[in-house]
This record gives C-alpha cells, structure tokens and sequence, in this order.
C-alpha cells in the first residue's frame, strides 16, 4: 500500500493511526524480541484496518500492479491471509473472489502479469489452515498459484501445518512458506521437510548451516530475499551484514523483494540498489538476481521467456 493511501483512506473512513504511521512514517521497527513482533504487527493490522470497501481493495491493488510497472516488474505474486478480511467482505470466498477480479483488472491496465498465493496464519489453529488450503484448492487454475504461511516463525509447529500443504500440494499448487529469518535455519529446514516448499520466505538465515545452503542451491530452491526488511525487523544490524553476496557465491537462487514496502519505506528497486552499491553486485549478477526471481515465479513459460528476453536485454545494452 502506497502511504498516501494509507493516509487518505484513514482519513476517509476515521481510523486514528499513531504518529509511526503518519508524520514519523516510516516507522523504527525491530522484531528481535516478541514486544517487537507485537508493535510491527499492530502497525501492520492498523493498516490493513483501513480497507473497508471494495473500491478500497481495487484500489491497493491497482496501485500496487502500476508501483510494479513503473519499475520494471512485469510479474506481481500478491500474498493474502483471506479469513483477515472475510468478517468485513462477505467471508473469505467473497474476498477472494474480490481480489482475483481486481487483480485482474490491474493486470489488463497495467501489462503486469498478477497471481495470488493464499497464506495461513501460523499464530492461528492449524485447523484453519486446512480451510484456506481448501479454499486455495477452490481457485487453482483461476488465479491462485500458491500457499503460504506467514507472521512470527516463531510461533506455531511447521509440522503441525503439513496437512494444509498436502491439500494445496495435490492441486499442484507451490509451495511459499516464511522460514529462516527470525528463528533461524532450523525454521527454513523444517519448510523444507515438512512442507516441501518450492520457496521460502526469506530463508536468508540458511546460511548459518553450510549442510542446508547446499541443499537449498541443489534442489533450486528460490529465497525471497528482503534486505531492507532484515535490518528493520532487527535480523541483521546493517545492510552490509545481510549475506545477499554469501547467497549467490553460493548459487542459491535469489529472488529479491521488498516484503511490505508501507511498514518498511523502501521498494523492490531499493532492493536491487542495495545489492549494487552495498554488496558491490556488477550488473551481470544483478542480471542473475533478476533471472532468479523469473524462475522462481509461478508466471506461464511464454511471460517467463519475455521477461527473461528483457533482461538478457538490458544486460547487453
């Protein structure tokens, strides 16, 4: 969500948001320790507060496809927790059925190819897991590509969530769990043997375990690298201690971006400007980063070879 939506859709419909939000935005966040997690998740809820209306849920996410557009993304996978939604939209196959429709209007807009992934909530019963990996299950082939699992890894069993996985894995569905920043490598082996993931949500701490880096490069597996959300949420103290270069000496496949850019204040593009002036990447490993979020995505082999065609592109040029 842009921050001057935020704000106009505050105002518009009364909702109070702190100073961390609005004048101070954005916000000092750490989530090193759970009073941390707790005051970004509150941040994060108070934004999400503020759709109230179907315009509202168009809105995000046609602002969201030209953000991407204008910087040179042509794919969007937008991750969505639907039973957050569903009390104000008619339930979670409302909502879902609203967001597919504005997904793709936004995409015949904007040229951006958009997909969803469907995550649970690890903080919530395992039982309503099952229910979204049903309900993705609803929607393969009609827009849903994946099904995640989100919020603090450091809550929940990732076992206990391998039959939600086996329910969205039968529909050929991926695999995107969140693992392996906050807790650890220990956190993105258990996605991987637990809940066969195709990706992970960060992942970035596999570097902690040479054993697991390994595994990771040689099943390509793709991390979703996040820079500037590491050193918000307190995984790493600056830019320059994020390992994005111990990761690609490696070969691991790295897909970089931006994971909330409202609560973080910094896009996909920063992503790629911190790899190149922080960690000293030439434009052949941008290049690479590039390819890796491509193959990573769940985007249709004709949009993969046009994207990859663009940057084999700008690479030459």
């Amino acid at each position: 969500m842009r921050h001057a939506t935020l704000l106009d859709l505050a105002d518009e419909h009364g909702v109070r948001l702190p100073d961390s939000l609005r004048e101070d935005w954005p916000p000092l966040l750490s989530a090193a320790d759970e009073k941390g997690w707790f005051r970004f998740q509150r941040l994060y809820d108070l934004a999400r507060s503020v759709l109230r209306t179907e315009s509202d849920v168009r809105r995000l996410v046609t602002e969201a496809a030209e953000d991407e557009a204008a910087e040179g993304s042509g794919w969007l996978e937008i991750q969505v927790d639907p039973s957050g939604y569903g009390g104000r939209f008619g339930g979670i196959t409302a909502f879902t059925d609203l967001v597919l429709d504005a997904a793709r209007a936004a995409s015949d807009s904007t040229g951006v190819g958009i997909a969803v992934v469907i995550a649970a909530n690890r903080t919530r019963h395992p039982l309503d897991a099952r229910t979204l990996a049903r309900l993705a299950v609803q929607y393969a082939g009609r827009g849903v590509v994946g099904f995640g699992l989100s919020n603090d890894e450091r809550r929940g069993v990732i076992a206990e969530f391998a039959p939600a996985f086996a329910i969205a894995g039968r529909a050929d569905l991926i695999s995107v769990p969140h693992g392996g920043e906050l807790r650890g490598p220990d956190s993105a082996r258990a996605c991987l043997d637990d809940l066969h993931a195709d990706r992970l949500g960060h992942g970035i701490r596999s570097v902690e375990d040479p054993a697991l880096l390994a595994r990771i490069v040689d099943a390509r597996t793709t991390l979703e690298v996040c820079p500037a959300s590491n050193v918000s949420l307190g995984v790493y103290a600056t830019p320059a201690d994020v390992p994005l270069r111990t990761l690609a000496d490696a070969g691991a496949r790295v897909a970089l971006g931006a994971d909330d850019p409202l609560l973080f204040g910094s896009r996909l593009l920063d992503q790629y400007e911190t790899a190149r002036h922080v960690h000293g990447f030439s434009d052949a490993d941008l290049a690479e980063l590039a390819r890796g979020s491509i193959e990573g995505s769940s985007a249709p082999s004709d949009v993969r070879k046009v994207l990859l065609e663009g940057v084999d592109g700008w690479l030459s040029s």
